[in-house]
């Protein structure tokens, strides 16, 4: 049929016939006597001849411009359009050069490419065609919308997050700002494929299939899309070509402010786009052949800040960058308005701005990696939890006292995590809150009214968290022990003489044992956190729970559960920290990552307990467990499901855990490495075996000038704490260990 139609229409007798992928056309590439062409054939709609017609007349502006682009090849009656059998036809002189995608991108080629964009953008972006103002594709930037149905085909479910992250983001930058943007015709495709190049320079670009009525700016986004794909430096080729584009088409402030998230939308669009496609031609390889290093580009993107992006950008321009407030500045202001009591962490202090999933973004234009926030256990600014908690807030926020859905389906969601025992659920506002609650329920149902803490353990800020939080009540301004308190030794192997294989768990118990006997009937609970974190990421000794609890139980007491540091999938081999002792607690804690920063906490219980604290005394909480709330705890869970979190911070914190230990085997600083999954200690000493705070700060602040973020603690804040978002993986453990043998290497040098 082509050939016939060749011969019929233009009187060209084709040597060869190849046929060419494309998503909106059938294409043919057409050598003949009278040179190459291209015949394209698309299904017939007034709509398509319309658009068709009008992008003719753009190629007609575009022909004697002393660049290569394609040219309508008129029939032997002078029309440039065919529709024949339901279809349309037509044929355009083939551009001649090597494809952008074949040559090496040096400094002169990229620049070239913007100024080629430039001066085509000149030409055409002010033209008026109806029909193509009019298209609405999910390739246009400004429709970027169209393109979130498609998420689903995304398979892994953290590349989904990934994608999703932005389309959050593009709202929330990009919506704002769209009706201040310039709009006129683009080509709207200069990617690697479509852009021809001659004698070290870009002398052309083909299919102008996707032109648009679109922002003036999605025109170098696209382009810089694809020139920022494997790139070593991606920001520093994007400059090259923003720089060229911007002395033929000046670029406003605007429309460079909001550049990174464009063409993160891009990229979001092409593996959408490709993740369907896939669906339905599972083996083309013209669909897919931008997938692999679009998903390498957008995890780069997380690890670039946007302030350094847009400030880089307007430099390139030469236009200004906006002033910033100092360090010293913002001290100042904190401490006009708020108490010194509220501790800032680092010799140089951070100021963030904004935060995506592993990494926090500060004021000087750094990318963070965050290997400390514990709370952002399904990483910083998650779209399904921003989403959930827009949603809910949008539709309804109200309290207890009512029946909604949000609170059931939670409920239900949360305590199907729980042995069948544990099966009521009190909700708060934070971890402390919980505690609190926690001994108050004690008290009430045991009738009884001490308390048995750990050594260096901490559970909230409240008075009654205070008082059964050594770490608080015997720090430096506390005010000591109370009475009510049974303080009994943190069961630490390390540095016990005892080997972690039960033996320093019965060493310990015997001494918690002869305490319980001591005040036998009295105890109304014994609470303690699985890894102990202040103290110093201790895990408590193999086999110490399984002795104490029948103990306490024996007497009267009631077993607490602090879960609120490493629940929810964070230790790796186990959901709660108390399975992996083999217990089960009669109240549970939980707090912190229950809902990813937004303050949550919440009480796990008996029917028993939960029916005696129903006395007549109503407890109730106006925030704790509002639909809002509810929602975004909701979506908490469905993210570790659906991202396997929980496999992941074993698998992660193995790896981690590895290369700590050995560094461990290289510097004998390095006394322990300890915990498990993504929630790990190392314990500092010196030379001679003595906890080493020195050490401890030295490298904690030094990290934090690397731009990574741990912190210390214990009870001689000498050990290293890391506990990250679980968005964590395998190349940031490299990273983190990698700096710290840097740091400890300059160390010995000294």
């Amino acid at each position: 049929m082509v050939a016939s139609l060749l011969k019929d229409y233009y009187s060209i007798l084709p040597s060869e016939i190849t046929k060419l992928e494309g998503y909106d056309s059938t294409n043919f590439k057409v050598e003949s006597r009278q040179g190459v062409f291209v015949l394209k054939q698309y299904k017939y709609s007034e709509e398509t001849l319309s658009v068709l017609e009008g992008e003719n007349r753009i190629l007609a502006l575009l022909k004697d411009t002393g660049a290569d682009y394609p040219v309508g090849v008129p029939t032997k009656k002078g029309d440039l359009l065919i529709v024949k059998d339901s279809d349309i036809f037509r044929l355009l002189t083939y551009v001649k050069g090597d494809f952008f995608g074949d040559v090496t991108h040096n400094e002169q080629m990229l620049y070239s490419l913007g100024r080629f964009l430039g001066k085509m953008d000149n030409i055409i972006f002010n033209n008026h065609e109806m029909a193509i103002a009019a298209k609405r594709i999910p390739w246009d930037l400004q429709h970027f919308y169209l393109n979130r149905p498609l998420l689903p085909y995304i398979k892994n479910a953290k590349d989904r997050s990934l994608a999703d992250y932005f389309f959050v983001q593009f709202d929330e930058q990009v919506h704002p700002v769209q009706h201040l943007l310039r709009r006129g015709i683009i080509h709207n495709d200069a990617n690697d494929w479509n852009v021809l190049t001659q004698n070290g320079k870009v002398s052309g670009i083909i299919d102008f299939g996707d032109m648009c009525c679109s922002w003036a700016i999605n025109e170098l986004a696209v382009a810089l899309t694809y020139v920022m794909m494997n790139k070593k430096n991606p920001l520093n080729a994007a400059v090259t070509v923003l720089k060229g584009y911007h002395e033929i088409f000046p670029l406003q402030k605007i429309e460079m402010d909001i550049l990174y998230y464009l063409i993160a939308a891009r990229l979001c669009t092409s593996v959408c786009n490709s993740a369907y496609a896939k669906t339905l031609k599972p083996d083309s390889e013209y669909i897919t052949i931008s997938e692999k290093p679009a998903w390498k580009l957008l995890h780069h993107m997380i690890a670039m800040n946007p302030i350094k992006v847009k400030e880089e950008f307007r430099r390139a321009a030469q236009l200004s960058v906006d002033s910033k407030k100092g360090i010293s500045e913002q001290l100042a202001r904190r401490k006009q308005h708020l108490s010194d009591a509220l501790s800032i962490s680092y010799d140089h202090p951070v100021q963030m701005v904004r935060s995506a999933f592993q990494y926090m973004y500060d004021t000087e234009g750094n990318a963070i990696l965050d290997a400390y926030n514990n709370i952002m256990l399904a990483g910083h600014s998650h779209p399904k939890v921003v989403r959930a908690g827009q949603r809910a807030m949008a539709k309804l926020n109200t309290n207890t006292r009512y029946l909604y859905e949000e609170l059931l389906v939670y409920s239900e969601k949360l305590l199907s995590k729980f042995p069948s025992a544990l099966n009521k659920v009190f909700f708060v506002n934070s971890g402390s809150a919980a505690s609190d609650l926690a001994i108050r329920m004690a008290f009430t149902y045991t009738k009884k009214q001490k308390v048995m803490v750990l050594e260096h353990g901490y559970h909230g800020n409240t008075r009654i968290g205070i008082d059964i939080s050594h770490y608080k009540y015997s720090h430096q301004g506390g005010n000591g022990r109370q009475e009510y308190i049974l303080e009994t030794p943190l069961p630490n192997a390390f540095g016990s003489g005892f080997k972690d294989d039960g033996t320093a768990g019965k060493h310990f118990a015997q001494h918690t044992h002869a305490q319980i006997k001591e005040h036998k009937g009295e105890i109304a609970a014994f609470i303690a956190e699985p890894i102990v974190g202040c103290g110093g990421q201790v895990p408590l000794a193999e086999g110490y729970l399984q002795e104490v609890y029948p103990k306490i139980r024996a007497q009267g007491g009631l077993c607490i559960s602090d879960e609120v540091q490493v629940g929810f999938g964070r230790l790796g081999v186990a959901f709660w920290g108390f399975q992996m002792h083999g217990v089960v607690p009669d109240i549970v804690i939980l707090g912190k990552p229950i809902g990813n920063g937004h303050p949550i906490g919440a009480v796990v219980t008996t029917a028993a307990i939960a029916e005696c604290f129903d006395n007549g005394l109503e407890f109730f909480s106006s925030f704790g467990g509002n639909p809002v709330s509810c929602a975004i705890g909701n979506a908490v869970l469905e993210v570790i499901e659906e991202e396997k979190l929980q496999h992941h911070a074993k698998e992660t914190g193995d790896y981690l855990k590895s290369l700590l230990n050995s560094l461990k085997t290289r510097y004998p600083q390095i006394a322990d490495v300890r915990g498990s999954g993504l929630f790990l200690g190392i314990e500092l000493v010196d030379l001679k075996g003595h906890p080493n705070t020195k050490l401890a700060s030295w490298l904690k602040n030094g990290l934090r000038e690397k731009n990574i973020l741990i912190s210390t603690d214990g009870p001689f804040d000498s050990v290293i704490k890391i506990k990250p978002p679980l968005s964590f993986h395998k190349r940031n453990c490299d990273e983190l260990v990698q700096a710290m043998n840097t740091l400890l290497s300059e160390l010995i040098k000294k």
